[in-house]
């Protein structure tokens, strides 16, 4: 059974972790920094982003890096101060942040905000990082995915929902989804250029985060919003909890490329990490090889590595 007793000592190690303000990314950020690691907190909210880096910097070396994935600007900006601070030394990426079931709305380049936010900035980021990781011996790309990739498939022919009807839990599924293809994809990629970089996913269950709350306030529902807390209390676990599965991805010795790790009881939705079960369509690499060029395209980054 691993848990957080289990992490190896992180001294000389340089972590970047999206989304560290709150939930999964905080916890991750105060574990590591405290296990010696120095933590790279990428937050979207100044005032937010300052008080998660107060509290991490209590147990550890942590610096605030302003970044928001719903921005491809800001995203380059993020990439470029990150290699400029490491000295292009990153030893871990951990792609956590996200929104989930988001009314319809668009990202600043107009992509469908969960797409854009949860697969397009984040795979951006971690193509522009990559000088900074291939450096590193045993240097990792851990992305963040969820159970609700199993809701359905990918379609590369309309990844922002134009030509389709928009729902809130489909679209975010597909993100997820496109989460784990992408990570599918980098492995198959690393791999092939022979790099020491491992790509590896991981998902944390059913977890009291902000997710379920951000969700409610985006949909300006009090009533959703009782619900969600009711649901927090009762049918999930603890941030401590859902945050091993990535800790697990991000430290643990015999990681291996296009690993997945997720909770171990009952249906994967609280536990220690263990390896999780991925859709049918999880496991297309046809698909997955059709989102990685479309990606290329909508970003307007060259992948890396090509």
């Amino acid at each position: 059974m691993w848990t957080e007793a289990d992490i190896p000592d992180q001294t000389g190690r340089t972590v970047v972790i999206t989304g560290a303000n709150s939930g999964l990314g905080l916890r991750s950020a105060e574990v590591l920094a405290a296990r010696g690691a120095r933590v790279l907190m990428a937050c979207r909210s100044p005032e937010r982003g300052a008080d998660a880096l107060r509290r991490v910097r209590a147990n550890g070396e942590a610096e605030l890096v302003a970044l928001d994935l719903a921005d491809l600007a800001s995203v380059r900006a993020a990439a470029a101060d990150v290699r400029e601070r490491t000295g292009d030394a990153v030893d871990v990426l951990m792609n956590n942040a996200g929104v989930m079931a988001t009314p319809r709305g668009w990202t600043v380049d107009h992509f469908e905000t969960q797409f854009g936010t949860n697969h397009l900035g984040h795979a951006a980021l971690t193509w522009l990082l990559m000088p900074a990781l291939r450096t590193r011996p045993g240097a990792r790309v851990v992305t963040l995915s969820s159970l609700g990739h199993k809701m359905g498939g990918f379609q590369v022919a309309d990844p922002n929902f134009e030509a389709r009807r928009y729902s809130a839990w489909p679209a975010y599924g597909q993100s997820k989804l496109a989460n784990l293809l992408f990570a599918n994809a980098l492995a198959r990629h690393l791999a092939a250029a022979g790099l020491d970089v491992t790509s590896v996913a991981a998902h944390p269950g059913l977890t009291a985060t902000n997710l379920g709350v951000n969700h409610a306030k985006s949909h300006s529902s009090a009533l959703l919003g009782g619900i969600v807390r009711a649901w927090d209390a009762v049918g999930t676990q603890s941030v401590e909890k859902g945050a091993l599965p990535q800790l697990h991805a991000a430290t643990a010795p015999g990681v291996r490329q296009n690993d997945y790790y997720g909770p171990d009881k009952l249906g994967e939705t609280r536990g220690h990490p263990k390896p999780a079960a991925r859709s049918k369509a999880a496991r297309d690499e046809v698909t997955a090889d059709r989102l990685w060029d479309l990606t290329a395209t909508l970003t307007g980054i060259n992948p890396d590595p090509a």
